[in-house]
């Protein structure tokens, strides 16, 4: 007997051909459907709702801020009035007991 002809060798070699690409194309069609399948699975993320913050609650304390600073600003304002009637006050009392004091002695 002799070997396989040259026909029977391409032949062969066409259905391993054909087996192999069969084998790769069910290997990229089963990779594809894995994509898809995970490219359905993977959803966006919502963003995290918005915290509103209650817009009165700074408004108040902004007023409520801004009275207190003012009346500290008056409290300054006349306790620096106090001083200064207080220093008058006091050089009056001082020249007052000077002219006293001159005026007790010269009489000795």
């Amino acid at each position: 007997m002799t070997g396989p002809t040259p026909l029977e060798k391409a032949e062969a070699a066409v259905r391993d051909a054909s087996a192999n690409t069969a084998d790769v194309a069910q290997i990229v069609a089963a990779v594809l459907a894995a994509q898809q399948a995970n490219q359905q699975q993977v959803q966006p993320v919502p963003p995290a709702p918005r915290v509103q913050r209650p817009l009165g609650l700074y408004v108040a304390a902004g007023i409520g801020g801004a009275v207190a600073l003012s009346f500290l600003a008056m409290a300054a304002a006349v306790l620096a009035v106090a001083v200064a009637v207080g220093a008058v006050c006091a050089t009056v009392c001082l020249l007052v007991l000077k002219n006293l004091l001159a005026d007790f002695q010269k009489g000795k």
